[in-house]
């Protein structure tokens, strides 16, 4: 299990590290200036919940990774049975049900569940190579299909629309980034653009529908569903070039900005420190996903390939939504920024991704 454990701080990955704690300082500076109205409480707990993760982030990362592809199975399980607690005692808030209370903490399963089916997804891929040398057909989809398919609905009976697309992203980024026949991806395609009318029908709630109207028409309700759009364009644009400096923006500091520390942190961030602040956090986040997918590339089996392209594609589709979103390029989702938004549940997820990535890549060149 912990193969070559008095070498492993030797072999350390520095650029995975600094990146991911770049990152994550960034973030701690960040939701000091959006939380500041509302006293040192989130911040505080953001700070627990940043070393919370980053000892989650050793731990994981001094594992030797097919350790976890033994146990793939046992931990997506694990997955599912969070997920069905939550849908019987999980706490409710809002009207959704998402949150297990396990005495002084809170957990969010379905933020964990990306990585057991990352993990699943991975075990399944390295046992099962393609039936034919032309790659995968629809018929060696079936699996990988059911692993995604009974998380996704649990998580919509919660409702959170957002992790269930979530893990439908992450699973075809996965696939597609395989060897994946053409007729399978263009049946995959069809059968998704097909699921759209009945999702909207029967799926979205009346606030989603809503947000995805604004989307389209930001204008037609300018303080009620439009509100956040309109709000968070403001802060960004007005960031202008170099930014209007530390604690000194107008829409953060004086709460016009709903949920800045959660969903918008990247307007307050602009608006802080302008178009040059924002393309550096940019950068971070544009870097990791490269270095996953060259991480990817590097590993010696298709279980480290699958984790490494799993973990990057859940960086990649939280930043480019989250991003998208806060631009106005996107509905409002709730999608949260990768180790910059407030949430242990986040953190401890996106840490936990970091320390698989780091649990390959010390040992590329060992095995």
């Amino acid at each position: 299990m912990f193969e070559h454990e008095g070498r492993f701080f030797v072999r350390i990955d520095w650029t995975l590290l600094l990146i991911i704690f770049s990152i994550l300082a960034i973030g701690l500076l960040n939701l000091y200036s959006a939380t500041r109205f509302l006293g040192p409480r989130l911040f505080t707990k953001q700070i627990y919940f940043v070393f919370l993760g980053t000892a989650a982030f050793f731990i994981t990362a001094a594992i030797d990774y097919r350790v976890y592809d033994r146990l793939a199975y046992p931990i997506y399980a694990i997955g599912l049975f969070l997920l069905a607690l939550v849908l019987v005692i999980g706490r409710t808030t809002l009207g959704a049900k998402r949150w297990l209370v396990l005495g002084p903490v809170v957990v969010q399963p379905s933020e964990l569940m990306k990585l057991a089916l990352i993990i699943a997804l991975g075990h399944y891929i390295h046992a099962s190579p393609p039936s034919t040398e032309e790659g995968r057909s629809i018929k060696d989809l079936a699996m990988p299909s059911v692993l995604v398919g009974i998380p996704f609905l649990m998580i919509l009976l919660q409702p959170d629309l957002g992790t269930g697309i979530m893990l439908l992203l992450i699973f075809f980024s996965i696939m597609f980034l395989l060897k994946l026949r053409l007729r399978s991806v263009l049946t995959l395609a069809t059968f998704g653009l097909a699921l759209l009318p009945l999702i909207w029908t029967f799926v979205l709630k009346d606030y989603q529908k809503a947000r995805i109207l604004t989307f389209l028409d930001p204008a037609s309700d300018p303080t009620g569903s439009g509100w956040h759009i309109r709000q968070s364009i403001y802060a960004i644009g007005s960031g202008n070039f170099f930014g209007k400096g530390f604690l000194q923006g107008t829409q953060s500091q004086y709460k016009f900005l709903p949920a800045q520390w959660s969903d918008f942190p990247f307007s307050v961030w602009c608006e802080e420190w302008g178009f040059i602040g924002g393309m550096v956090l940019i950068g971070l986040y544009a870097v990791l996903v490269i270095w996953s997918i060259r991480l990817a590339l590097r590993a010696r089996d298709r279980f480290a390939s699958v984790l490494c392209l799993g973990v990057g594609a859940m960086f990649f589709w939280h930043t480019f939504i989250n991003l998208g979103m806060v631009m106005g390029l996107m509905p409002v989702v709730g999608i949260t920024l990768p180790l910059f938004s407030y949430g242990g549940s986040s953190v401890l997820t996106f840490m936990i991704g970091a320390g698989l990535l780091m649990s390959v890549s010390s040992r590329i060149d060992t095995l």
